[in-house]
């Protein structure tokens, strides 16, 4: 496969794996203060500091904003500006987008030795926990689904659920993005403002797509198992997702959809023909990597993301029948849940991942999201249980149990 010449960026080169960058990433990670923007990568760490300009809202489409955003940071004297943020599940909402008026970056924390070096844990709180809505009619909501598409009316639909977290302490959200950056270092792990004194915090394991130069990669996840403290039954687990025919038939839908939605913009793509597995701490993952070559220069990484958006891992098949189905079925507003967030530059460039394993935190309480795919095959109590287990990467950062 030929690919031009990347085009520079902003980023530093990474660090020589042999000689790592010690302290880079996690000096960062440790300077990171609510209201600042975080986003670290398996490419690279970004703390953003204040805003020089905010990415408008009106009726043109959010790649053009943002790219004018850019410009004109770059009329105004900014060297190489990159914008950085939270785009909602529903594009035509709001965006939390900027322009940092200062931006350190570093290589990956995951290149950084002193990642493994444990996060403090949790103060002792007495939380207060509300299940939105209860597990009874979340089941319920997905039996209901399930008999739908039974009858032809669908073929899957991506239910969420939340948690509500309440304590009479203030949140220390820092703490909270060092646990979950020190717990799956190699993800992608962001803290970014979207609204006054509201943070969206979290850890995901997907990337949504990536451009550099001409070269794109999308890494689609979908058919998701718990992970098991005990080894062997940990390894059975893997394996039984590899094969399950529900898991994999949910992960294929997602990338021929990837597949249809990159390929007017390549010239040329490859798509495995089987998933691998992917580990969180908390989940194993069907994934498939796609990549491609740009059939030009034109289109930024946004561009792509905003072509793929909504996938079936986070919305359904079709798309406007589940969207309408989450809506009816979901007592709440997704917000930036199953939304993106990333970074993008001036030439393009760009790195945006599905915004799943996540919470928006304000003052002293939290709304925690998991959602499970839900297709024919599905059981209420099985995609309960996924939930409950996406939920454990959060609980997990807080010190909280379900």
């Amino acid at each position: 496969m030929s690919t031009a010449p990347d085009v520079a960026t902003h980023v530093p080169a990474l660090a020589d794996p042999a000689h790592p960058a010690v302290g880079a990433a996690t000096a960062l990670l440790a300077d990171y203060r609510p209201g600042a923007r975080f986003l670290g990568t398996p490419t690279r760490t970004l703390l953003g500091q204040g805003a020089h300009s905010e990415v408008p809202h009106d009726e043109r489409p959010l790649a053009a904003r943002v790219a004018q955003t850019l410009g004109q940071a770059r009329a105004d004297g900014a060297e190489s500006p990159v914008v950085v943020g939270a785009v909602p599940f529903d594009q035509s909402a709001p965006a939390a987008l900027a322009v940092p008026a200062a931006l350190r970056t570093a290589p990956p924390l995951a290149a950084d030795p002193l990642i493994a070096l444990p996060a403090e844990a949790p103060a002792r709180a007495d939380w207060r926990i509300r299940q939105v809505p209860a597990p009874e009619v979340y089941g319920a909501s997905v039996a209901a689904a399930v008999d739908r598409m039974w009858r032809g009316e669908f073929s899957k639909v991506v239910l969420a659920r939340t948690l509500e977290l309440e304590c009479a302490e203030p949140l220390d959200v820092p703490a909270m993005l060092q646990r979950l950056a020190r717990r799956d270092a190699g993800g992608y792990t962001f803290a970014l403002p979207t609204g006054p004194a509201r943070t969206l915090i979290g850890a995901s394991p997907e990337l949504l797509v990536s451009r550099r130069g001409r070269r794109v990669i999308a890494n689609p996840l979908a058919g998701s198992i718990p992970r098991s403290d005990d080894l062997a039954e940990d390894v059975r687990r893997a394996a039984a997702l590899l094969q399950s025919a529900k898991d994999l038939h949910e992960h294929a839908v997602v990338v021929d959809a990837v597949h249809q939605a990159l390929a007017p913009f390549c010239a040329d793509m490859t798509v495995p023909a089987k998933p691998t597995l992917i580990r969180t701490a908390a989940m194993w993952h069907l994934s498939t990597t796609v990549t491609g070559t740009l059939a030009g220069p034109g289109a930024s990484a946004l561009e792509l993301a905003c072509a793929l958006h909504p996938t079936p891992a986070v919305c359904g098949t079709p798309t406007d029948t589940a969207r309408d189905v989450i809506r009816d079925s979901e007592p709440f507003d997704r917000g930036f849940f199953t939304g993106m967030v990333g970074w993008g530059d001036a030439t393009g460039d760009g790195e945006w991942v599905v915004t799943i394993r996540c919470a928006e935190a304000e003052r002293d309480s939290l709304r925690l999201f998991a959602g499970a795919g839900v297709v024919a095959a599905s059981e209420p109590e099985a995609e309960t249980a996924e939930t409950a287990a996406k939920f454990r990467t959060f609980l997990a950062a807080v010190g909280a149990e379900l």
